[in-house]
């Protein structure tokens, strides 16, 4: 009998792989919060013995400002664990490291921070894929 109701079905039991993704990205949503919290609080001049922002050039003040939203869009998708918080979060890191490779100027990332990126990265497409062996 077919209904009104919007809700999922209920469908079978998350596996291992699958608990394993969901705990991977709530944790990476909470670190991606934090780093957008930090650009906002660069944003408000909050950070006390940092250049105020109103200082920095324009295209730094733009890609401050870019992963101040991009970052907080991609936490919340990704604490939601939905499959747009993880193409958000995919663009926010991509950029992310594409800025700081091609224009060191004006996204300084220690060498460290850009390998953490992409394991993270790689981290993530090999959970998920498990996830998805472990569904079939």
């Amino acid at each position: 009998m077919p209904t009104d109701r919007i809700e999922r079905a209920q469908g079978p039991a998350p596996g291992a792989w699958d608990m394993a993704l969901i705990w991977f990205m709530r944790i990476t949503a909470l670190i991606w919060l934090t780093k957008s919290l930090a650009s906002w609080a660069t944003i408000l001049d909050v950070i006390p013995g940092v250049r105020p922002f109103e200082s920095e050039p324009f295209g730094r003040q733009a890609a401050i400002v870019y992963f101040a939203v991009v970052d907080a869009a991609a936490a919340i998708g990704l604490w939601l664990t939905s499959a747009w918080g993880g193409v958000i979060w995919l663009l926010a890191v991509t950029s992310a490291l594409t800025l700081a490779v091609l224009t060191p100027q004006l996204l300084p990332v220690p060498i460290p921070l850009l390998v953490f990126g992409g394991c993270v990265v790689l981290l993530y497409f090999v959970l998920s894929w498990l996830a998805a062996q472990e569904a079939r």
